[in-house]
């Protein structure tokens, strides 16, 4: 098993900036490929990006390309969001995901554990 839980949401104005983090228990996290997920009010979960196990590829969704960098530190089995010119429309619950696969994982199904979402609220 592995638990995970996210942090460092909170409202932020746009163009700003946050780094949300992704640290592990139980197990040790540098063996899953890791995803972040978000969810808007009354939209469905959607894929942000996700990294491989050892940190040498990463793939991301395009509304975030160029703004958001996805990187991890196993040593502190710990992954990290950064999110910088922050837009409204990245209003959302923030979710880390763990899948025990060898390439990124784009789909939700594909991953074996979840967080509990940390809110990230961007203010026009």
């Amino acid at each position: 098993q592995v638990q995970l839980v996210e942090s460092g949401g909170g409202l932020v104005q746009a163009g700003g900036s946050l780094r949300l983090s992704c640290a592990a228990s139980g197990r040790t996290l540098s063996s899953y490929a890791v995803g972040w997920f978000r969810q808007a009010p009354g939209k469905e979960r959607e894929f942000v990006g996700a990294i491989t196990r050892s940190g040498n590829y990463i793939e991301y969704t395009d509304s975030v390309k160029g703004r958001f960098t996805i990187s991890r530190d196993n040593a502190k089995n710990t992954v990290y969001l950064q999110m910088n010119s922050l837009k409204p429309e990245d209003t959302a619950v923030y979710y880390c995901a763990a899948a025990l696969r060898v390439v990124v994982p784009l789909r939700e199904i594909e991953y074996n554990y979840w967080g509990q979402g940390t809110q990230v609220t961007v203010s026009s």
